[in-house]
């Protein structure tokens, strides 16, 4: 996940045409800690993912559909990998283990 998380977010940061330095400016963090969030070498806390988000402009919807499409991106291009499990599948795993998903936006 930090692997998409990092890649959803260099991609938006890009898209805005600002550096490091003024998105981890932004966000109240080092540009070298934004820099390996976005090599997908740093696990992100919620509240790291929140402030960069913030700090480019997105909210938890967007970060979460955005890496969704990053995630499928992959898949395509890498066609051996395993398809995604449908959706009431996982529901139905995730109901038997007691978790509860929940996406805000």
């Amino acid at each position: 996940m930090r692997d998409l998380f990092g890649a959803v977010i260099r991609q938006a940061r890009h898209d805005q045409e600002r550096t490091l330095a003024d998105v981890a400016g932004d966000a109240g963090v080092s540009v070298p800690y934004l820099s390996e969030m976005e090599r997908g070498r740093k696990e992100p806390s919620s509240e790291m993912l929140a402030a960069v988000t913030r700090a480019l402009g997105l909210d938890l919807l967007e970060l979460v559909s955005k890496t969704y499409v990053e995630l499928l991106r992959r898949q395509v291009d890498q066609p051996t990998a395993a398809p995604p499990r449908s959706v009431d599948h996982r529901r139905r795993a995730m109901s038997r283990s007691g978790e509860v998903l929940a996406l805000a936006a």
